[in-house]
């Protein structure tokens, strides 16, 4: 699935008030691909990734999703898109205390009152060493293990898209590189599009696609880097 931005903008505010959030963006991602978006904090990137999947309305512009802009959706196909195409990986991993990892794992698609594709799970739960966690509390796992439990959170719908946010704010270096190669294997083996936002340019400089953004305004950092 190809996502692609036309002069997409955010505007918060109006007249002498109004910050610019988003400024005119127009990226384009393709199937399969690992991109990072870099930039200072309140340059724009958590709304970038809020525009692009969906969770926030554009002032302007469009997201197309193969050539069909989703914000021309309904609220109801708008959630659908959430659901069935769309994971999530952000700093705060928000598991729920009194469930067990395999339950964290498996609550979207409960919800959702869909089977779970058990070959599927333990492909994945292979794939990130939770084999032996799954009967364990969050409290009872390292940091770096409950990240990984939200990965596998993210993933069991089976979602085209992955978006990271800061995934590894809160990790120290070795649990950091440790999910980040864990996320990195998953796009590969998987075909799966990861967006990772970012502001740590070890992590950046790994991707496939680089952008940059700056005071709202989005370029490609990786072709800025050739330039210099």
């Amino acid at each position: 699935m190809q996502i692609k931005t036309l002069n997409l903008t955010k505007f918060y505010g109006s007249e002498t008030n109004k910050v610019i959030a988003l400024n005119n963006a127009n990226i384009t991602i393709k199937q399969g691909e690992f991109v990072s978006i870099t930039g200072e904090s309140g340059s724009g990137k958590s709304t970038l990734l809020h525009l692009l999947s969906g969770l926030d309305m554009p002032t302007k512009g469009s997201v197309m999703y193969n050539d069909k802009n989703i914000y021309e959706y309904s609220d109801k196909e708008i959630s659908v898109l959430g659901r069935n195409s769309i994971g999530f990986i952000f700093q705060q991993i928000n598991l729920l205390p009194i469930l067990t990892a395999k339950e964290n794992i498996v609550m979207p698609l409960l919800l959702d009152k869909k089977t779970v594709d058990e070959e599927f799970f333990k492909s994945i739960v292979e794939l990130l060493g939770l084999d032996d966690r799954l009967n364990h509390l969050p409290s009872e796992l390292s940091g770096g293990q409950q990240q990984r439990v939200a990965i596998a959170r993210a993933l069991v719908a089976k979602p085209n898209v992955i978006f990271a946010d800061e995934p590894t704010g809160n990790l120290d270096s070795t649990n950091s590189k440790e999910v980040i190669d864990l996320l990195i294997n998953i796009n590969r083996m998987f075909k799966k599009t990861l967006i990772i936002i970012t502001h740590e340019n070890s992590i950046a400089k790994r991707a496939e696609k680089k952008y940059c953004i700056t005071d709202g305004i989005v370029t490609r950092g990786d072709i800025a880097h050739e330039m210099r």
